[in-house]
């Protein structure tokens, strides 16, 4: 049996040709591969960018102005308890009410409250300052509070009585009234005053703190027959 045999040289130099060139091709492709990869990355986070959805931030709460948002001029503001009677009434030259405290300030106003026992109380001054269902008022500047004469639970007669001052809190529910100011209090034909002062018109109680005076008139004691 005979074997032939190729020269070995002619095969190499045919074999290292091609693969040269390819090795020098990768060569050159290699030293600028980590650039394509920066630009491939670069596209690729732009075009997520492009795709990805966007969620708006929520809004920033608006911080609420001491603002008049409506105002009335020589109105009446009626109140009425749950059987269809009358419980308050407020009348003022002119009213300007606050959204952001639900407050109404009120020009000149004059203002009645009637209990469920029927005692009427009014109120004046200059100006007025109440909550949004008118159960407080603040009245402010030549200010009188003003219950009229009365009975009590028992049948006794119960004296006018009257509260002057600079500044007046009605609680008109609750029938009480109070303030930090000097106050002067008449009931009949007594006269007290005080630096502060406090009153329940349920129980009667007057409490004057700070410099105290009252005048106390006699009563005239008819003789029996």
């Amino acid at each position: 049996m005979t074997t032939a045999t190729l020269p070995a040289k002619p095969l190499l130099h045919a074999l290292r040709g091609p693969w040269a060139r390819v090795l020098r091709l990768w060569d050159h492709i290699s030293i600028y591969l980590p650039v394509l990869l920066m630009g491939v990355l670069a596209l690729g986070t732009y075009w997520l960018v492009r795709n990805s959805p966007v969620f708006s931030a929520p809004e920033a709460a608006k911080e609420a102005r001491h603002e008049v948002d409506y105002f009335m001029r020589n109105f009446t503001i009626k109140t009425y308890d749950e059987n269809g009677l009358l419980k308050s009434e407020i009348y003022g030259i002119e009213a300007r009410h606050y959204a952001d405290t639900d407050t109404l300030e009120i020009d000149q106003p004059r203002m009645r409250s009637i209990s469920a026992e029927g005692r009427l109380i009014t109120s004046t001054s200059k100006m007025a300052l109440a909550n949004g269902d008118g159960s407080e008022v603040q009245l402010l500047g030549d200010a009188r509070v003003v219950r009229e004469a009365t009975t009590d639970a028992d049948g006794r007669a119960l004296p006018r009585m009257e509260f002057q001052g600079e500044f007046l809190h009605t609680y008109v529910n609750d029938e009480r009234v109070k303030s930090h100011k000097p106050v002067v209090l008449i009931r009949g034909s007594d006269q007290f005053t005080g630096d502060t002062f406090a009153y329940d018109n349920i129980t009667g109680i007057a409490d004057l703190k700070g410099r105290v005076k009252g005048l106390i008139v006699p009563r005239t004691v008819v003789p029996p027959r």
